[in-house]
């Protein structure tokens, strides 16, 4: 009779062990359907979140440019957060003073290669949109997935961002801008920051931003070591075209990919 009950509790033993080690079990499981390697962890949905920032032109507004991210349908902008700031109202000069939506002051227009700079409000701009910055990156964001872009005034001042911002970011675009500021600023360019890639868009009968001034923007970007891809667009005036921004799309996206191939 003792050897049956010391094998009934060993009985019971073995079934409870299975039964606490089934529950264990459920617990890890991933979700139903989703197979446990699938199943991805906060840090990689941390890494695979990006962030774009685009910068509107001289009186314009960053609601009315919204529409744009509708260019952007491919998969990889699933998890991207966009932003579309405002620049604060101030008299501009080449207005004649004039009380506008504008990031920086310009003395003239067209502008040229040449043109005199806002220099001193540039540099104020720039450290707002590093403010952006810097929030998208405490939140989680990989400064490889952050890309700034603009058009004219805000091209210039997404060109100013991105070179003097201390880290490499994914990328920065400017279409028909400018270099707002003189080399006595590269010095403020940090090697981290040469490694973040420009891509340059101007048209060539541009009448406000003349082409010559997208033209300087080349030269100036590989003196100081940093990669530039400069498209010329025949025939497009100072505007963009569908042609740029599904362009925009696949640039991004190519590099959302390789920071994702590089992390896995």
């Amino acid at each position: 009779m003792g050897s049956l009950v010391r094998f009934l509790f060993t009985l019971a033993a073995a079934v409870g062990a299975a039964a606490l080690l089934a529950a264990s079990l459920r617990r890890r499981a991933p979700p139903s359907g989703l197979p446990a390697q699938l199943v991805p962890s906060s840090h990689m949905v941390g890494r695979n979140r990006s962030f774009v920032l685009w910068l509107h032109g001289l009186g314009d507004s960053g609601p009315a440019n919204e529409p744009i991210r509708n260019f952007f349908s491919a998969t990889e902008f699933r998890l991207t957060k966009w932003s579309f700031p405002s620049a604060p109202r101030s008299p501009v000069s080449c207005n004649n003073g004039f009380v506008m939506p504008s990031w920086f002051d310009i003395h003239e227009l067209p502008m040229s290669a040449g043109s005199p700079q806002d220099e001193s409000g540039v540099l104020k701009a720039v450290e707002n949109v590093h403010a952006m910055i810097d929030k998208e990156v405490a939140n989680g964001i990989h400064p490889d997935n952050i890309f700034v872009c603009g058009f004219s005034q805000g091209g210039a001042l997404t060109l100013a961002s991105v070179l003097l911002y201390p880290k490499k970011l994914g990328g920065g675009a400017v279409f028909s801008g400018w270099v707002p500021f003189g080399s006595s600023v590269t010095e403020r360019i940090s090697p981290e920051a040469r490694k973040t890639p420009i891509l340059w868009s101007h048209g060539m009968a541009d009448r406000t931003v003349l082409f010559e001034a997208g033209q300087a923007g080349p030269p100036f970007l590989q003196s100081v070591g940093v990669t530039c891809e400069f498209k010329a667009y025949p025939d497009l005036g100072h505007s963009l075209s569908k042609e740029e921004l599904l362009y925009l799309e696949s640039w991004i996206k190519s590099r959302l990919n390789a920071s994702a191939e590089k992390d896995s």
